[in-house]
């Protein structure tokens, strides 16, 4: 299992385009990957599970990766989460 927390730094948090960033490349790997925030984990292939965190900006969230490509599919994800919404 990968794991890995960043800090939302984009100003509008995690709203539709960059959450829809999320779900579509999350999409693209077999593996089970999921968004913890605020004591609640949603699965990150889902959209509306993802909206409904409400993750704003400063927000900790945690990525966890787990199953046949999740080494592949943590990197894609972090590249996603790096590229203006979080560190």
């Amino acid at each position: 299992m990968q794991e890995k927390t960043f800090t939302i730094t984009s100003e509008t948090g995690i709203h539709a385009r960059p959450a829809t960033q999320l779900v579509n490349k999350a999409g693209q790997f077999a593996s089970d990957v999921n968004l913890e925030y605020n004591g609640k984990s949603v699965n990150l292939k889902s959209i509306m599970g993802v909206m409904s965190l409400g993750v704003g900006q400063g927000a900790e969230v945690t990525i966890k990766v787990d199953g046949s490509d999740e080494e592949e599919a943590m990197q894609a994800i972090e590249e996603v989460v790096k590229e203006g919404l979080g560190e």
